[in-house]
């Protein structure tokens, strides 16, 4: 079993993701506190064109935060969702439309259904936890169909810089120094990211797009930082340098935004998020793949 607290399965089902309310404070935290202001699953699934009649896979499905808008482009179509989490299921089982959806606990390392079942499959925020990338996305290969894609929103491994800072500066006052490159606030990210994912996926898929959508959080209190950052600890904790205790490490790391938000009046963290998707020959890539295949072979 992996030590990564990102992609340690214990970790991951007992603490980070045994229930929603650490996925729905951070994600409550984007839409109070972002700008722009912006519905981000919906720009996510905006970024395909959909025919209406998919039937799409939603892997990783978490509480719910994207079955409305999935259903509402597929209005023909048919939606599978599934989570590792049997916490998350069962919140997701409590979702308005959660009768529209198929609900099941289910593992992307091993999806159970038949190979090419699926138009498209959704992997948001995800592919940075599992702990077997290549299983994983052959997986997701083996479930599409043959003009299918995957949709997979993740964050830029430079995103978020300013917490990472505010990180490196608090492990040094608590004195633990460490390199740049050995505090980042969403060190998750370098196994999936917007700069490496696209590489990732087109070891796997014949075309791979990516769209980015840059944003900030802009803070003037003090609590919602910190209730943002204790949002993380299942996956933070472990990787405290040294003796720190979180007690510590979230006693100085508030002192921090404090004297910063009295001092500019408010926090700002600049954030890059987007999405990556991938196909061999549908959805973006579907015009260019067909010319190129149907070319005249030379004489």
């Amino acid at each position: 079993m992996s030590s990564n607290p990102h992609t340690n399965r214990d970790v991951l089902l007992r603490n980070a993701y045994a229930d929603e309310q650490a996925v729905t404070l951070r994600y409550q935290t984007h839409k109070l506190y972002s700008i722009p202001q912006i519905d981000f699953p919906s720009w996510v699934l905006d970024r395909h064109v959909w025919r209406g009649d998919e039937f799409a896979l939603d892997a990783g499905c978490g509480p719910g935060i994207y079955f409305n808008g999935i259903l509402s482009h597929i209005p023909n179509g048919k939606l599978v969702s599934f989570d590792l989490s049997e916490g998350m299921i069962r919140k997701a089982c409590m979702h308005e439309r959660a009768a529209e959806t198929q609900l099941l606990v289910g593992d992307l390392q091993a999806i159970p259904f038949a190979d090419a079942t699926f138009d498209v499959v959704l992997a948001n925020h995800v592919l940075f936890h599992v702990p077997d990338f290549d299983t994983t996305v052959k997986e997701i290969h083996r479930v599409l169909k043959p003009n299918g894609l995957v949709i997979a929103a993740t964050n830029s491994h430079f995103s978020m810089a300013e917490f990472s800072i505010l990180m490196r500066r608090a492990f040094s006052l608590l004195g633990h120094p460490v390199k740049e490159e050995e505090a980042l606030f969403n060190p998750l990210q370098g196994s999936f990211s917007l700069e490496n994912g696209a590489v990732k996926l087109a070891r796997h898929f014949r075309a791979v797009v990516r769209h980015d959508i840059p944003g900030s959080f802009v803070f003037s209190e003090v609590q919602p930082v910190i209730n943002y950052i204790a949002s993380t600890r299942a996956m933070k904790e472990p990787e405290l340098p040294g003796d720190i205790t979180w007690d510590d490490f979230m006693t100085v790391m508030t002192d921090q935004v404090r004297r910063l938000i009295n001092h500019f009046g408010e926090l700002v963290v600049n954030k890059l998020s987007g999405a990556l998707i991938a196909t061999d020959k549908g959805g973006f890539a579907t015009d260019y793949y067909n010319s190129f295949d149907n070319q005249p072979s030379k004489p």
